[in-house]
């Protein structure tokens, strides 16, 4: 989004732009946020972008939210501020991924991509401490992929949506693996198998780096304030290595450049 020397850089989960069905050139803005934990200005947040992405695009903004979070009553839809007379507001639709607990049998029966995404984020959390039990849910959503015969990337796609929130020990994981190879063989169609496997792999590190940079942005934020532009991107960029000497050095850093190591951070 466009920076602001107040509110700072903001950048939202999903922006799409669209043409109606007529195929006429009124275009529309969907944007789509998913928030994983309570956050008290959530629903402030929502009205900023919406907003924001409204002034930047001069468009029609509908903006929506997918809450993954754990808490059943917390559904943030609406903000509102007044003064003297004027209003401003924003009410937007949201899909409470805590809804569908109840309805997981119906959702892997589904022929559809989010029903199977959403089955997996809920088999997620019930599995948290039970290694055997997220490998028995892994390895049934697994065998529903190939069950409904799509075509190969979608299998693809929705394989390593699986695979990157399932994790599972490497002795269950390899176990997991030779399972597809023989299901591949047998149904004649190698799809998440050989190269695929390789990529998948990469995938799933560069989300483990990615959460590490995130982990480490708020320990420097906490002991040193607000990280500016340069900061955040060097964080991103970074790899595994820079990343786990940064984390020894913050802890006794006496401040942000000492992090680094040099006075270029700022």
């Amino acid at each position: 989004m466009v920076q602001d020397a107040e509110l700072g850089t903001r950048f939202v989960d999903k922006l799409v732009r669209l043409t109606e069905l007529s195929g006429t050139e009124s275009w529309i803005y969907i944007h789509v946020e998913v928030q994983g934990t309570r956050q008290a200005e959530f629903a402030k947040r929502m009205f900023v972008y919406n907003y924001r992405i409204y002034d930047r695009y001069d468009k029609p903004v509908a903006s929506m939210a997918v809450l993954a979070d754990e808490h059943a009553n917390w559904r943030p839809d609406y903000f509102s501020y007044g003064v003297l007379g004027s209003e401003t507001s924003i009410r937007f639709p949201i899909a409470k991924l805590t809804d569908y607990h109840d309805k997981v049998n119906e959702l892997l029966a589904a022929d559809n991509s989010f029903a199977i995404v959403t089955a997996t984020h809920i088999l997620t959390q019930r599995t948290r401490k039970n290694d055997e039990e997220r490998y028995q849910a892994k390895r049934l959503l697994v065998r529903l992929l190939y069950q409904r015969k799509w075509d190969k990337q979608r299998v693809i796609d929705l394989f390593s949506v699986i695979d990157w929130m399932m994790r599972l020990p490497e002795e269950l994981e390899q176990q997991l693996w030779q399972e597809i190879e023989i299901l591949e063989e047998n149904q004649k169609m190698q799809y998440v198998t050989s190269v695929q496997r390789f990529e998948i792999a990469k995938v799933r590190q560069e989300g483990l780096l990615e959460g590490e940079a995130e982990m480490l942005g708020l320990m420097l934020k906490h002991r040193f304030g607000d990280l500016s532009d340069a900061v955040v991107k060097r964080l991103r960029q970074a790899n595994e290595d820079q990343l786990k000497q940064w984390l020894i050095s913050a802890i006794s850093a006496a401040n942000l450049d000492a992090v680094f190591n040099d006075d270029t951070t700022h």
